[in-house]
């Protein structure tokens, strides 16, 4: 089990992550994740994770985390959020690899992930990924012909959700009115499904559960990513004019139930 509430100095296994303009910050009883204003083509991180390499991830179903957080704006320009994934690369983890993760997550403008059919591409969510399926990876070598089809729009609604059940993807769009207020996030990971909670409400629960392990990140930082199913696919770096904060006041990982 894994508990903090930052009144003490961290140790292993919470490793401090800062790119660019990202600083973390400790102070009594919180961690503030910041990104500081940066120029256009500059990456800002700001994160804390529990592993250094894939060998460290240490989560398997069933798990469940509790975390307590907010942002100092729902204005976010980038991506944040907090939860399981495998860590899509660094040169330190062997190169890259197709994405595994259940968490919650933000995607501000121009970020347009859309996994699920009727769930806006940006915006505050709860949401599941495992890229590494087998019937996903049975579908790929259809990809270029399956864009084309998804560009039709009867075709979409018909044949997506066979993708969507594929790869695995569960997509529950929160109100984003959350973000700036201080609210207690529950995700419990079990092996036949996944469920999120905001103040003890379940908001959202899915059978899609990734595999693990899988390692526990939470971030802030200036990516976008245009993943859709109609086959745009897009990345960058958002410039910041203002400094956006993710703020994490208690952390808890344990056996779910």
């Amino acid at each position: 089990m894994l508990h903090t509430t930052f009144d003490q100095p961290l140790s292993l296994p919470w490793r401090i992550t800062e790119s660019g303009a990202g600083k973390v910050y400790q102070q009594p009883g919180q961690l503030r994740l910041t990104d500081y204003p940066t120029p256009d083509g500059t990456y800002s991180n700001a994160q804390i994770s529990d592993y250094a390499t894939r060998r460290d991830f240490m989560h398997r179903p069933p798990v469940r985390m509790t975390i307590t957080a907010w942002a100092t704006t729902t204005a976010i320009h980038g991506t944040a959020g907090f939860g399981f994934w495998n860590h899509l690369y660094a040169p330190d983890m062997r190169g890259l690899r197709l994405p595994r993760a259940l968490w919650f997550f933000f995607a501000g403008p121009p970020n347009n992930i859309r996994l699920a059919r009727d769930v806006p591409g940006s915006g505050w969510k709860a949401m599941t990924l495992d890229a590494t399926r087998l019937p996903f990876l049975a579908l790929l070598p259809t990809a270029p012909v399956g864009f084309l089809l998804m560009r039709v729009p009867a075709l979409f609604r018909a044949l997506w959700p066979v993708g969507q059940w594929a790869l695995g993807a569960s997509d529950y769009a929160l109100d984003a009115a959350l973000l700036p207020e201080r609210h207690t996030y529950t995700l419990d990971w079990h092996t036949d499904g996944v469920s999120f909670a905001v103040d003890d409400h379940i908001v959202h629960h899915t059978q899609h559960s990734p595999r693990g392990p899988l390692g526990f990140v939470a971030w802030i930082d200036n990516q976008y990513a245009i993943v859709t199913p109609q086959g745009q696919f897009g990345f960058g770096l958002v410039p910041l004019v203002q400094e956006q904060t993710l703020i994490l006041e208690s952390v808890r990982i344990e056996p779910s139930r």
